[in-house]
């Protein structure tokens, strides 16, 4: 019975478990839960997807509910829809109703849509009405991602009282509710928070109000999840606190789901950027239907995009056929530009996506990207040249008597082609946010597109203007 071999290098001590696991779970799976007491859950869904499949539930059944809940929260998406539509609604509900509730709402928002009533209708009162709250938001904005479990004390209760309230939370299982005490006010509006090692530093006697900060960070339970990460990042919060309309708190989205979320939009951001459809799956989870229409799409227009490069070389079909020598240039002036426009582009959604510059800011970013498209253009335009001058005096490549004049040719042509690359990579993403697109959908390919198109036209305008009445 073999062990599935999924990326053993990433879970060393789930490799070195897993085959011990297993021997338990035929031989005495009552020993389990003693054998794992001081394995993080963690690293026990590493031993959990490295099992054959047929005998993860066992694994989960040998376990106390608790650890079992933990280790569901970490473990393969993919892997534990199945187990938990595989479970009777009574048996999944045991599980669920032991998870954080985030963790909780996100696992029922994974499986059908059915069965997940029917686990939700078998929770307690007070875990359905919490977790039918969280469902209600859209997954990918602040209420969604929060979390129900904080302290919140009124502003006149001792910090002595406050702490205890802190212990009573922590015993209770609720880890997440740790992180601060938020204070509200005699309607239950919040009106500061203090971290616990603030809690802990007041003097005796004091209450939360003389020690808590009044200047609250919250966001709204619409709020994209893009804006919780700003918050988070600019104010180096542990936890953000989601607040309604009047005031009141409703949760607080944590560190560990924020760092998801960078993780999640940095890998959409990077799909897009190479010029596809952002994947919904790991990439060696995702059919692979899925992944060639996601591919396909953009493939496609590029293709017909890049047609319009033969359009440019078949108007200037008789230059070329006068003089060969420009044919063997064409693929450096047009990767010189494509790969300009790729690092402007690449900048500047970056630094939409950092709060760096916004769309009022296209014509700051126009100005700092023509001096340097101009310079970069000078550079790799010596350079070109220098390579025509060295071939042509070694004998490696004979130009005719005048090689100067298609050096030049390419020198210029170059200065005109990063240049515009660069504007033009630049700009995109202002275009695209300005009619409500993605940035990252001004994908270093589609700006490659563009440019090697006008590159051509560049080129031989620059070539017919320069070889006017010699060669051409």
């Amino acid at each position: 019975m073999s062990l599935s071999q999924r990326n053993p290098e990433d879970r060393p001590i789930a490799v070195l478990l897993a085959p011990d696991i297993l021997a338990l779970l035929l031989e005495s799976p009552q020993d389990i839960p003693g054998e794992t007491e001081e394995v993080h859950p963690a690293d026990l869904a590493d031993v959990a997807e490295l099992l054959p499949e047929e005998h993860v539930a066992a694994f989960l059944q040998a376990l106390a509910p608790e650890r079992a809940a933990d280790l569901l929260e970490y473990l393969d998406e993919d892997l534990r829809v199945r187990l938990i539509e595989a479970m009777s609604p009574e048996s999944a509900a045991v599980l669920i109703s032991r998870m954080t509730p985030d963790d909780r709402a996100d696992t029922l928002d994974e499986i059908d849509e059915e069965h997940a009533e029917e686990i939700v209708s078998e929770l307690s009162e007070e875990a359905r009405t919490e977790t039918e709250h969280l469902l209600s938001f859209p997954a990918d904005s602040a209420g969604g991602l929060m979390t129900t479990e904080h302290v919140s004390v009124p502003a006149d209760t001792t910090v002595e009282a406050a702490l205890e309230s802190v212990r009573v939370a922590a015993r209770s299982g609720r880890r997440e509710a740790t992180y601060a005490v938020y204070a509200t006010d005699e309607r239950g509006r919040l009106v500061g928070v203090l971290s616990l090692r603030e809690l802990l530093a007041a003097v005796p006697g004091t209450t939360v109000r003389d020690v808590a900060w009044t200047e609250v960070i919250t966001v709204g339970p619409m709020a994209d999840r893009e804006e919780v990460v700003r918050v988070t990042s600019n104010y180096d919060l542990v936890a953000v606190p989601v607040v309604s309309e009047s005031g009141h708190l409703m949760g607080v989205v944590t560190v560990d789901d924020v760092i998801d979320v960078i993780q999640e939009e940095q890998t959409e951001d990077v799909q897009k950027l190479g010029g596809m459809e952002a994947l919904d799956e790991p990439y060696m989870q995702i059919g692979l239907f899925s992944m060639i229409r996601k591919r396909a799409g953009w493939l496609s227009i590029l293709l017909v995009s890049e047609m319009l490069t033969t359009v440019a070389m078949q108007q200037f079909e008789g230059e070329i056929k006068k003089v060969a020598a420009l044919a063997l240039f064409i693929p450096l002036v047009m990767s010189s530009g494509g790969n300009s426009g790729s690092q402007a582009t690449s900048l500047v959604t970056r630094a939409m996506a950092l709060r760096e510059v916004s769309v009022a800011d296209w014509w700051r970013v126009a100005l700092r990207e023509l001096p340097a498209g101009l310079a970069l253009g000078s550079i790799l335009g010596a350079i070109g040249m220098t390579r025509i001058y060295i071939w042509q005096s070694f004998g490696m490549w004979n130009y005719g008597e005048h090689w100067r004049l298609i050096a030049m040719t390419v020198g210029i042509a170059l200065v005109g082609i990063v240049t515009f690359g660069s504007l033009a990579g630049s700009m995109l993403p202002f275009l695209l946010k300005r009619v409500g697109f993605d940035p990252a959908s001004a994908s270093a390919p589609l700006v490659a597109t563009l440019v090697d198109v006008t590159g051509l036209s560049i080129y031989f305008i620059v070539a017919l203007i320069v070889l006017k009445g010699t060669l051409l």
